[in-house]
């Protein structure tokens, strides 16, 4: 998260992001749609199957 804003680091850090290609998985939750939205251009984002 070189040269992006302190704010869209805090949200990496806390959707559990620590690493490139890291993998996490988190239940749909308005606040956890609100942190995605935020951060969508720096994430990638997938329904689980």
């Amino acid at each position: 998260t070189i040269g992006y804003s302190q704010r869209q680091r805090r949200i990496i850090e806390s959707l559990g992001l620590r690493k490139l290609n890291h993998t996490v998985v988190h239940e749909s939750s308005p606040s956890i749609m609100g942190m995605l939205k935020k951060v969508g251009h720096l994430v990638e984002v997938r329904e689980r199957e």
